[in-house]
């Protein structure tokens, strides 16, 4: 069954936009968890413009899941995903000044880095998961540079969804049969939401975890954080 990663980023840049502590970034993370949330998502960047690093720090204790840190791996990023030890590490190829993730790794031009970042991680116990776009090229870089996962980048999924769902989601069922074969694990996340994650769902059920955060939070706006954690939960049922 696919497992649902709350990315509670966006009510860190609530709070942060006011000062003070409302929201509370740690309730509003145990609260994901006691509504049926298998995972929390923090995505630290380098002017914690969301989430900062002590946040991460204070989550970790409270967290009876699963912790996904993503971000980009940096020495500084390591070093907080290793003293933490969080229990997956998603590695995307962001710039620090990037607005949000918005492609994939090239695993070849890259092949080095991750390597030696992947193995790091490693040694340390964590599951490593690396960003891709549904390129088997990158997905195949991505097996030999020692990942665990891949994180399908479904932007591109979710922009032609609305027009055409067999054709924006014909790219990733090939992504993922493919990463499947190589052994690799599947999680997915961007842009997804309560109109076009349980089709992906459908078409690719083996998928193992999704992380979403954006139109979740925006959706507790209006349904409270309790409801929408348990509408997401339907949309991946098998």
């Amino acid at each position: 069954m696919t497992r649902l990663s709350v990315n509670i980023n966006k009510i860190a840049t609530l709070r942060n936009s006011r000062g003070g502590n409302i929201p509370n970034v740690m309730e509003a993370a145990i609260n994901c968890q006691k509504f049926g949330a298998e995972g929390i998502t923090v995505h630290p960047r380098p002017d914690e413009r969301h989430i900062r690093r002590q946040d991460v720090y204070d989550i970790k204790p409270h967290i009876r899941t699963e912790l996904n840190i993503e971000g980009y791996p940096s020495e500084d990023f390591l070093n907080l995903v290793t003293e933490v030890n969080a229990d997956q590490a998603t590695l995307v190829p962001d710039g620090p000044g990037q607005l949000t993730s918005d492609h994939g790794w090239n695993t070849w031009e890259h092949a080095d880095f991750l390597r030696d970042v992947i193995s790091r991680l490693h040694q340390a116990g964590i599951r490593t998961s690396v960003f891709v776009d549904p390129d088997l090229k990158a997905i195949e870089g991505a097996k030999l540079a020692g990942a665990d996962r891949i994180e399908l980048y479904t932007e591109p999924y979710a922009t032609i969804y609305p027009t055409n769902p067999e054709k924006a989601i014909a790219p990733f069922v090939e992504a993922a049969e493919f990463a499947k074969e190589l052994g690799l694990g599947i999680n997915a996340g961007h842009d997804l939401s309560l109109k076009n994650l349980k089709y992906l769902i459908d078409k690719i059920p083996y998928i193992e975890e999704v992380s979403i955060g954006h139109a979740l939070i925006a959706d507790a706006l209006y349904l409270g954080l309790r409801n929408t954690i348990h509408e997401y939960l339907e949309c991946i049922k098998p």
